[in-house]
């Protein structure tokens, strides 16, 4: 036995100095030799080292072939893939080691946290990816880990280099969708969870010509873990797993069922539910928090798994048992997978992305997560009008059923999204594009309908359906009606509704209506948002352009504003133009759609608008936002925060201290700036008196004096400051700092050279433009105020 660990030892010494010293292409060449030339005793050690060598370590230290940041312009890109591929080399080596049943240990801190926790307090976790693999730690080891088959070992480790922390390069520019990353997953989804035909058979298979399935798992042991469903309608495929003379397409499907619970677990079961039944608050920190390449690979695996469950043959697609009693394993497979497989955790996941997103455009990932879920007839093989528009398509009434066992997807998450939109800055075009989207997905023709059905059926008291079951029961032959064969159908209907709701809320769950009072206020105030957020779109594009004509080269000369504070700021910079125009549309569409499923009343809304369209232009006449003095200064209210969200209104904000000591700004010279300070600061002192003593005096003097020497702090105080501050009193004193500006030190210069074009002296020009100065001082100190009233 010892030549064998030699061998395996000296050939994976070997492996690890060619990957740090030959090119790319080369390494994954000889990988492929060794592969193909090596018996699977030589190749067990070095497995994990090659995915790990691929995929990165569990805790990130190791990058790998960095597969989330390899795009198609590189030149390695093709050779990857290509080994990684279903039918590539690397997918050889798993299923030559899965021949001889190999084992590969995984730490449990590795998992995603509620799995860990439930381990750790000696509870079995719930999906059947961890049972009897659990591996209790011998003497000297301080951990638990699982034992996985190569194939499931292979599965993990890539699906943890989504999640796993990672030290990416910066200024990497790339499309997440074009990754190599994200080719990979949805390549596997396609091979192993095919829409077409059955799972394709091993390409590689040993002597014996079979590749050994996991260990079947007890008898006595469900398949329960993926809601409330009782045991597993696979656990006649799926449960038992088989031998290796078994069914061949009962031998395929556990490998569909483990890509599956790998993607799943890892990717979505990092909240429990217990948690979030306990604890649904904004407030309550989680220590994981998904990326946007996380939820982006999330949505590619909703989207192919109800294309998946929607290929279901026709005749299998019936609940009864005599409709799929001779139907294939991958056939069963399809009917349960998204209900019992992902709808829980999706939901919690989903929940907290809503509670926990920043407000900003990057949600947009997680709301077309969510409308990919609950859209699932978009992704049939049906292909009606495949050029109109989505919204005129009635929603078939064959998805009712869908609807109402997935309520809260459409309901809870639906006001989840109103909370966050009422808190948006809808202004920005990309905010009012997902408001758009999700209106115009609950608009579709009939699917209000489904929903508000929906919720009639769980709000059927439970003694009125116990009464409806014991006396409707009845078949034409013993004794009932043919009308009354619906009422069994409805009966049911509403224990999925109850089930499906008490399964993921909790028995004592205050259930609010999506078409309720308290939801239309929310709705009704979210359209006076968009109303407002619309007319403040139309004043930002006017008062940009407005800016932008009052900007001229006599600026230069200090003739133009200088308050660099007073610029608006509301909106993005790419808020004007093309941008406010497609704001606008979103919008406009967006009132019509929430119109069409709340039954709005139009005239009022349209009302609503113009009335907003004619109100006083808060821009131009700087009113500040709604707010309560207090001792501290102001609070604002909620009305406040609203107007400051969508740019109604703003506080003007600018710096409040000494202007002497303001950081040097970027247009000004460093060196002059303290010079000039020094300067000022020797004066001020020496002649601080006299300065007091002028401006203090009633007269003509003492105001021009008042306009020189006093601080501009002092003249002029927009912004929101505390009392105390308010109350310091400025001593008058001498500022030369804006001699220091290079745009004052540029006009300087040119009417210099102006002067000395005209035959004006040095000291000629000198006066002249001390003599301008003072005039400038005089005029303003006299007609200065009537120009502000002006």
């Amino acid at each position: 036995m010892a030549a064998p660990a030699l061998q395996s030892s000296f050939l994976l010494a070997n492996l690890k100095a060619d990957s740090a010293t030959k090119p790319f292409l080369q390494r994954c060449q000889e990988l492929v030799k060794v592969i193909d030339e090596y018996l699977a005793k030589d190749l067990q050690p070095v497995f994990p080292w090659l995915v790990e060598s691929v995929f990165g370590s569990l805790d990130g230290v190791m990058v790998g072939w960095n597969l989330r940041l390899l795009q198609p312009r590189s030149s390695e890109y093709s050779v990857a893939m290509e080994f990684l591929d279903p039918s590539g080399p690397l997918m050889k080596l798993v299923y030559k080691l899965q021949a001889e049943e190999y084992k590969y240990e995984v730490p449990v801190s590795y998992l995603p946290g509620p799995v860990k926790a439930s381990i750790q307090q000696g509870v079995l976790p719930d999906s059947p990816l961890f049972h009897n693999k659990l591996q209790f730690p011998l003497s000297g080891q301080l951990s638990l880990s699982l034992s996985l088959n190569p194939f499931e070992f292979y599965m993990f480790n890539f699906a943890s280099c989504l999640i796993a922390p990672r030290s990416l390069p910066p200024g990497q520019i790339g499309s997440p969708s074009d990754s190599a990353y994200f080719v990979l997953v949805d390549t596997y989804l396609k091979h192993f969870l095919p829409t077409e035909g059955s799972v394709p058979p091993y390409p590689f298979l040993d002597a014996r010509g079979t590749v050994s399935p996991p260990a079947p798992r007890s008898p006595s042991m469900q398949f329960t873990g993926y809601g409330s469903h009782g045991s597993s309608l696979l656990k006649r495929h799926i449960s038992h797993q088989p031998s290796v003379n078994a069914d061949p397409a009962a031998q395929e499907i556990w490998r569909s069922e483990t890509l599956l619970q790998v993607f799943v677990e890892i990717w979505l079961h990092h909240y429990s539910l217990e948690m979030y039944q306990k604890l649904q608050s904004p407030q309550v920190k989680e220590p994981f928090s998904p990326t946007e390449d996380h939820v982006l690979v999330v949505r590619l695996l909703v989207k192919h798994l109800h294309a998946f469950s929607n290929s279901l043959k026709p005749e299998q697609v019936s609940s009864s048992p005599s409709a799929h009693s001779h139907a294939s394993p991958l056939e069963e497979f399809k009917r349960v997978v998204v209900p019992r497989f992902v709808q829980q955790k999706l939901y919690v996941f989903l929940q907290h992305c809503f509670g926990h997103w920043p407000l900003d455009a990057s949600f947009r990932a997680v709301l077309e997560t969510w409308l990919s879920y609950i859209q699932p007839w978009r992704y049939t093989s049906e292909k009606s009008n495949p050029s109109g528009d989505s919204h005129s398509r009635t929603v078939p009434e064959k998805w009712a059923s869908f609807v109402q066992e997935n309520l809260l997807m459409y309901s809870k998450l639906f006001q989840g999204f109103l909370n966050r939109a009422v808190r948006t800055d809808l202004v920005n075009t990309k905010n009012a594009l997902m408001v758009f989207r999700v209106a115009k997905v609950f608009a579709q023709p009939n699917l209000p309908d489904m929903i508000q059905k929906a919720e009639q059926l769980f709000l059927e008291p439970e003694h009125v359906l116990h009464h409806r079951q014991h006396r409707e029961f009845l078949t034409p032959s013993h004794g009932g009606s043919f009308l009354s064969s619906r009422q069994p159908a409805e009966a049911d209907a509403v224990f999925k509704v109850k089930s499906h709701v008490y399964s993921l809320e909790g028995q004592d769950c205050q259930y609010k209506q999506m078409f309720g009072s308290e939801l239309r206020n929310v709705v009704l105030k979210l359209v006076q948002i968009i109303a407002q957020a619309r007319q403040t779109a139309k004043r930002i594009s006017d008062h940009s352009a407005e800016a932008a004509a009052n900007q001229s080269f006599l600026s230069w000369f200090g003739i133009g504003s200088q308050d660099l504070n007073s610029t608006y700021a509301a909106g993005e910079p790419d808020d004007t133009g093309e941008c406010v125009r497609k704001t606008h549309e979103f919008l406009d569409r967006a009132l019509e759609f929430l119109c069409e499923i709340f039954r709005l009343n139009t005239g009022q809304v349209a009302q609503l608008v113009a009335n907003l369209s004619q109100a006083p232009n808060d821009l131009g006449s700087k009113q500040l936002p709604d707010c309560i003095q207090s001792e501290n200064g102001p609070i604002l209210t909620d009305l406040g925060r609203l107007q400051i969200i969508n740019g109604l209104r703003r506080f003007d904000i600018e710096y409040q201290g000494d202007l002497e000591l303001q950081p040097i700004r970027s247009y000004e010279n460093a060196v002059l700036v303290r010079l000039l300070f020094r300067v000022a600061s020797v004066l001020n002192e020496r002649f601080s008196s006299h300065m007091e003593a002028l401006c203090s005096r009633r007269d003509l003097l003492g105001r021009l004096g008042r306009y020189y020497l006093t601080s501009p702090c002092e003249r002029q105080q927009k912004s929101p400051v505390t009392r105390r501050f308010t109350e310091r009193q400025w001593r008058p004193r001498l500022s030369l700092r804006t001699l220091a500006s290079y745009r004052t030190l540029f006009g300087l210069v040119l009417l210099y050279m102006l002067g000395a074009l005209l035959s004006f002296g040095p000291l000629s020009s000198t006066a002249f433009l001390l003599v301008s100065f003072f005039l400038h001082g005089l005029f303003m100190t006299l007609f200065g105020n009537k120009l502000k009233t002006h």
